[in-house]
């Protein structure tokens, strides 16, 4: 087996980085240029938002500030933060800050557990939108010319659209497959021959189960560069994703609030973290629970300010994201953020201890003989919650190792994050393959009415 300095992969990836004379004007801006920028940008977003959107006049005035109170970056901290609720409530035009007429294009969430979020863009947000994707393409890899493979789904849902538009404006060729259909991609794949997938990272594992079922080796193909985003994923699931494919997965930031995806990227030359583009969204890291504004390095919730959109601006829109900023490597006038593992809302407490899926993720995948499928199942022993890990073997996994496997789960949970969890092993393919953003909690407690 090769090691990492001299495989084929990182061979590519440390030949891959963008020559700088294609690099945006912005990516090669110094950090005080940028400031200046951000800074001039910021107090045309708040003024905006002040002037036109009933909801950030009424905020604003309530916590008794105005946009012309922001005189430096760090001014920022005093105006109040935005949330989901708040979008919710303005339901569904409330937010926008242009006239209905104005707007080319509307996105929303599924709505699941409530009214669901609209966005909106002008025509100027929506060629904004598929600069930062083609940018982001581009770090992460990808070339004008490459066959871009498309598995986000498309309609209401931002990441199809989205990176549809960024591959176009890069001079890709955009194969918009949308999500399912299983079989069919793999078919595709191996026909049109992609160089680069977008997808969500736990569908891209069940693309190369199927590549497997087929009798195909995944390697074989003709993928070197996976873009993947829309929901957390571990470093061990890049490097089961690496070896199994022979490719370079990186790391795609965004959200449908704030733009889509698109708002930062992992550079493959580097693969350190995610680069904003900080030229059109400003980052803040608080402390969830006190709202305070956290130094950089520090772990909190991802707070962002757009600094461009005209159609829906948002004021530190509270992300829920948990990550913290670091200095730019890549791109060394822009922070990086570290890649998101949890989220305050996909938090587990159980027994008074936080638990993430993320840290059952990294676990699973250390663990000889299981696949990166689980499913994590909440019930009600007694008083008490209990928490069990269904996860699949491998195939080639015997009977006799899943028990131990087991074992192996339930101990090293216990020993890195504190709390005792039940492990079962089942059989491959036994468990729900998700073609978006996958469910990983079933939760399945009883509730006593109050």
């Amino acid at each position: 087996m090769t090691t990492t300095s001299d495989s084929p992969t990182t061979q590519r990836r440390l030949g891959r980085a963008p020559d700088p004379a294609v690099l945006d004007p912005a990516e090669r801006m110094d950090v005080d240029e940028l400031r200046a920028l951000q800074l001039e940008r910021m107090r045309w977003t708040l003024r905006h938002a002040y002037d036109n959107v009933p909801h950030y006049r009424r905020a604003f005035d309530a916590a008794g500030v105005h946009p012309d109170d922001c005189r430096e970056l760090a001014d920022l901290a005093r105006f109040p933060t935005t949330s989901k609720a708040d979008l919710r409530d303005n339901y569904p035009f409330g937010m926008f800050a242009v006239p209905r007429e104005q707007v080319r294009r509307v996105h929303a969430s599924s709505g699941t557990t409530g009214r669901p979020v609209v966005v909106g863009y002008t025509e100027r947000d929506l060629d904004t939108w598929a600069t930062v994707m083609a940018r982001s393409i581009r770090a992460a890899g990808g070339r004008p010319g490459d066959v871009l493979h498309n598995a986000y789904g498309y309609g209401l849902f931002t990441g199809g659209l989205g990176a549809h538009y960024g591959a176009e404006r890069l001079g890709c060729t955009v194969v918009p497959v949308s999500g399912g259909m299983t079989p069919r991609q793999v078919q595709l794949i191996t026909d049109f021959a992609p160089r680069v997938i977008m997808v969500t990272p736990t569908y891209m594992l069940a693309l190369v189960d199927e590549f497997e079922a087929q009798g195909l080796d995944p390697r074989a193909c003709s993928l070197e560069v996976g873009i993947f985003g829309a929901e957390p994923w571990t470093e061990q699931m890049r490097r089961e994703m690496e070896e199994r494919l022979d490719m370079d997965a990186v790391d795609i930031y965004g959200l449908s609030e704030v733009m889509g995806p698109g708002v930062a990227q992992e550079c493959v030359e580097t693969k350190d973290g995610l680069h904003v583009w900080e030229d059109h969204f400003y980052p803040e890291v608080i402390d969830p629970l006190t709202g305070e504004v956290l130094p950089e390095g520090e772990v909190g919730e991802l707070v962002f300010t757009s600094l461009t959109k005209e159609a829906m601006p948002v004021v530190r829109y509270r992300t829920r994201d948990l990550t913290r900023l670091l200095p730019g490597t890549a791109r060394p006038g822009m922070r990086r953020m570290e890649k998101v593992t949890g989220r305050t809302d996909d938090m587990i407490i159980l027994r008074g201890v936080n638990l993430f899926p993320t840290q059952i993720e990294e676990v699973v995948l250390r663990t000889p003989g299981l696949a990166p499928h689980f499913t994590l199942v909440l019930s009600t022993r007694g008083r008490m919650d209990h928490l069990t890990v269904h996860v699949e073997a491998r195939p080639d996994c015997p009977p006799s190792r899943r028990e131990e496997a087991a074992r192996e789960v339930a101990t090293t949970v216990k020993q890195t994050v504190g709390v005792a969890v039940d492990v079962a092993v089942v059989d491959p393919e036994t468990l729900p393959r998700s073609v978006g953003k996958l469910k990983r909690l079933v939760d399945q407690r009883k509730r006593t009415e109050a």
